[in-house]
């Protein structure tokens, strides 16, 4: 499955604080884990310079977003956002009815 029609999202909203020390680092070392679980099929990630970003991570099952939810490094990586990365943020699930794209031709 690609990640298009029938697969799922997970739409990770988020507002730093003013404590970032580390958090690229850990940034980086989930977007390799994650790249290795059963089920992940890609993902797109924007930071604006106001400190929000938004990483959507496509699945394909919910299955497989519940088991990267237990995940051990990640649980660690949530705990540290939670008490040092983050003012806010919104997590959401969502299934991807249509999908499109567009290349400018060379």
């Amino acid at each position: 499955m690609s990640a298009g029609v029938g697969s799922w999202a997970t739409i990770f909203k988020t507002h730093l604080t003013s404590d970032s020390d580390g958090y690229g680092d850990m940034a980086q070392k989930m977007a390799t884990l994650v790249a290795d679980q059963d089920g992940f099929l890609g993902m797109d990630s924007a930071r604006g310079e106001d400190g929000v970003g938004i990483t959507v991570c496509y699945w394909e099952s919910l299955e497989a977003i519940e088991a990267w939810g237990r995940d051990t490094q990640h649980r660690v990586a949530q705990r540290i956002g939670l008490e040092r990365w983050y003012d806010h943020f919104t997590m959401r699930i969502a299934r991807v009815e249509r999908s499109s794209e567009y290349n400018r031709p060379e």
